[in-house]
C-alpha cells in the first residue's frame, strides 16, 4: 500500500473507489466526483464513520473532525486526500 503522497488525484480516486466498494458492500459502485450520500442508499451517518475509517487506513493519514464536515462529495474526499500529499 502506497502512501497518499505518493500518487496523483486519478489514482486516490481508483483507491477510493475500492474503498466505496468495501463500505457499502458493492463491487459495482462506480464513484464521480460530484457523487454525494443522497445518491447511495445505505450512505447513513453510520457508514459514514465507516467510510472515513477505512478511508484512513486504505490512504494512511488522519482526517480532523474539520476534513470530515467538509465532505460534501466524492471530489471533496480526492481533494482533501491531494492536499494531504501536499
Amino acid at each position: 500500500m502506497t502512501n497518499v503522497a505518493t500518487i496523483n488525484p486519478e489514482a486516490i480516486k481508483q483507491r477510493l473507489q475500492k474503498v466505496f466498494q468495501d463500505v457499502f458492500d458493492d463491487e459495482t459502485m462506480q464513484i464521480h466526483e460530484r457523487m454525494t450520500a443522497a445518491e447511495v442508499a445505505d450512505w447513513d451517518s453510520l457508514s459514514h464513520i465507516n467510510l472515513v475509517v477505512a478511508v484512513e487506513k486504505e490512504f494512511r493519514v488522519r482526517l480532523t473532525t474539520a476534513d470530515v464536515r467538509g465532505l460534501n462529495h466524492v471530489g471533496d474526499f480526492i481533494a482533501l486526500l491531494s492536499s494531504k500529499a501536499a
